[in-house]
């Protein structure tokens, strides 16, 4: 068994090298979408806007394959051949039925966002299929702690896209022109992930646990509970426009760009600690470990926030959005809060429980009832606070509770409750 301290130094080691990939290919998106706003203009950049919203949606599909091949690698490496055969070809079926399913509701899409192209609408359908193809790839690299490569396939996915969507855009400046740079940009990651696994592995041990069907399940669980949290830590933003003012809708929208900045910060932690997490022994551990990190990361963050506020006020929006100032500390806090659940999300994945999305549902339920009854932005961001911060503890206390009642015979493909 590894020791505390080497594992820790192993997430820290792996951690490393996927916060620059993960840095960067933020950063490159960041860019990408400032370098849109100001070529396109209003009226194309928000249909570009649509579009990229639309695949973050879609993109469920793709953590959920991801984290099914993640787990079960981590939980059962000795069956890994078997694992990575079966994952692989579910995920090119589900890629290929999700391009043929978003292709037949591109008119659909075309009306709804408003775009007026029929062509560009249907290359989300062409978009989501390398999308979701690197989805299992980076699973399964995940799941065997192949960090270099993985952080290949993170740098594939901010870059070409930044410098085609650059290129394209200069070229023709409209939101088809930028969206097939998001189309081509795709491929990218598909092609890295490929390389990474192009030397067939040997057949190995077979398992029945392991078989495609069991996968489908799983898979479905997965990206059911990450849209949960997609719901959850994205409501209050179509909340505001309905209970605030234009005006205070947008300082509160500015003040979402620290909550999300600091959400995304460790993101890398859960990446390279969800293998962990995912294996019996160690999941107590990881779970403490990284819980630990994020917190220390979000309060830095935080106190950073309040005690320079005017910097924090540049990077989310500048002087017009000033009287969001004084309350940039608290959006910080939410991003905190958010990391933290997300974190115990993937934890609930690693160990297979069930019941605890019904618990992120109920959240999202409360959060739209109640957001109904405040029209101010400090009561809506402290309601927020309130439900995410109540859900972090109760999905603390029974992950933890879980967790010591864990049996060791537990096996990769046993589902362990809530």
């Amino acid at each position: 068994m590894t020791s505390p301290r080497r594992s820790l130094r192993t997430v820290l080691r792996g951690g490393l090298g996927i916060a620059v990939a993960m840095g960067v290919m933020n950063v490159s998106t960041y860019g990408f979408t400032m370098i849109a706003a100001r070529i396109l203009g209003p009226r194309d950049y928000g249909a570009l806007a649509g579009l990229m919203a639309t695949l973050l949606v879609i993109g469920v599909l793709q953590l959920g394959l991801q984290a099914t091949a993640a787990r079960r690698i981590s939980a059962d490496p000795g069956h890994v051949g078997q694992i990575e055969r079966s994952i692989m070809f579910l995920t090119y079926r589900a890629a290929l039925g999700l391009g043929a399913v978003l292709l037949l509701l591109a008119p659909l899409l075309n009306l709804v966002l408003r775009l007026d192209s029929l062509p560009t609408a249907a290359l989300v359908a062409v978009t989501a299929v390398p999308w979701t193809v690197m989805g299992g790839q980076a699973g399964i690299l995940q799941g065997e702690r192949r960090w270099l490569a993985l952080s290949a396939v993170y740098l594939a996915v901010g870059v070409p896209r930044v410098v085609l969507g650059t290129v394209m855009m200069l070229w023709r400046s409209s939101e088809w022109s930028a969206m097939l740079a998001v189309t081509l940009a795709a491929f990218a990651p598909a092609l890295v992930g490929w390389w990474a696994l192009r030397q067939e592995r040997e057949p190995g041990l077979v398992s029945d646990t392991h078989e495609v069907r069991g996968m489908v399940r799983e898979a479905i669980h997965n990206s059911q509970a990450l849209f949960a949290f997609f719901a959850l830590s994205n409501a209050d933003i179509v909340l505001a426009r309905n209970v605030l003012d234009e005006h205070a809708a947008g300082l509160y929208a500015a003040g979402l760009i620290l909550a999300k900045a600091v959400l995304f910060l460790p993101q890398f932690v859960v990446v390279v600690a969800f293998p962990s997490m995912s294996t019996v022994g160690q999941r107590r551990q990881a779970l403490t470990r990284s819980l630990g990190l994020v917190l220390v990361m979000g309060v830095a963050a935080t106190v950073g926030a309040a005690v320079l506020s005017a910097i924090a006020l540049t990077i989310v929006g500048g002087p017009e959005y000033a009287d969001v100032q004084t309350r940039l500390w608290v959006f910080a806090v939410l991003g905190t809060v958010l990391s933290m659940l997300q974190l115990l999300i993937y934890s609930v994945l690693a160990r297979q429980g069930q019941k605890s999305t019904y618990l992120v549902w109920a959240a999202f339920a409360a959060l739209v009832a109640l957001a109904l009854m405040v029209h101010t932005i400090d009561h809506l961001v402290g309601l927020v606070v309130a439900i995410d911060l109540g859900l972090l503890v109760v999905l603390t206390g029974l992950s933890y509770f879980r967790l010591s009642a864990v049996e060791p015979t537990e096996t990769a493909g046993h589902t362990s409750g809530p």
